[in-house]
């Protein structure tokens, strides 16, 4: 049976994109099934103790876009540091791929084009046309699924996600979870890769 991988993150995390074609590659080299979990980050943020970006101080809004060109670059990556719709309210677009995995979609063709969307492309995701046309360019049903996204249902999915990560440690995007072990920001990717390559136990925190 494949291993079971818990995958939180938001359409508006740059880390979350940074990291998203990386992680798929360890998806497809270790066989592992992917729990695709969309979470609003401000709520989660307030709740551990972090701040939204507007909120931290400069000394750590400058580094964070230090961090970024870094990234860029060990990547291989192309996109904007400060695209057009960024800040974004993922609300709709998250829960775009909450739909599609409830009416048995594989979000991920979605993901790629929503992440480059939002970071390279400077489109606003929290229109719905735009993400229709994304969807559809999937191979998804975009208009029911945008129209799906914005139900009560997701929403309570959507919240249900949150819970979950809080369960689970998470308190930030993007956030991997391998058999109740977190590793926590696409720079972790290595890490995990190395938990897979050897098969160890999962580590547990001693506090």
């Amino acid at each position: 049976m494949p291993r079971q991988i818990d995958y939180y993150f938001s359409i508006s995390s740059p880390w979350a994109y940074i990291g998203h074609k990386l992680f798929r590659d360890v998806v497809a080299t270790y066989g592992l099934t992917v729990n695709h979990k969309p979470v609003v980050l401000v709520d989660l943020f307030s709740e551990t103790g972090g701040l939204p970006l507007i909120k931290r101080h400069p000394v750590r809004q400058r580094y964070r876009m230090l961090e970024l060109q870094r990234w860029r670059d060990k990547r291989g990556l192309n996109f904007r540091f400060q695209p057009k719709y960024v800040p974004l309210n993922a609300r709709l677009a998250d829960g775009l791929v909450v739909a599609a995995l409830e009416a048995g979609h594989d979000p991920d063709p979605f993901l790629r084009r929503a992440f480059a969307g939002v970071w390279e492309q400077e489109l606003n995701l929290a229109d719905a046309e735009t993400l229709v046309r994304l969807a559809d360019d999937s191979g998804l049903p975009g208009k029911a699924l945008v129209e799906r996204s914005g139900s009560e249902e997701i929403s309570q999915k959507y919240e249900q996600n949150r819970q979950e990560a809080l369960a689970a440690d998470v308190f930030g995007s993007p956030a991997y979870v391998l058999d109740g072990e977190v590793f926590w920001g696409q720079d972790r990717i290595e890490l995990l890769m190395d938990a897979l390559k050897s098969g160890r136990p999962p580590y547990r925190s001693q506090i």
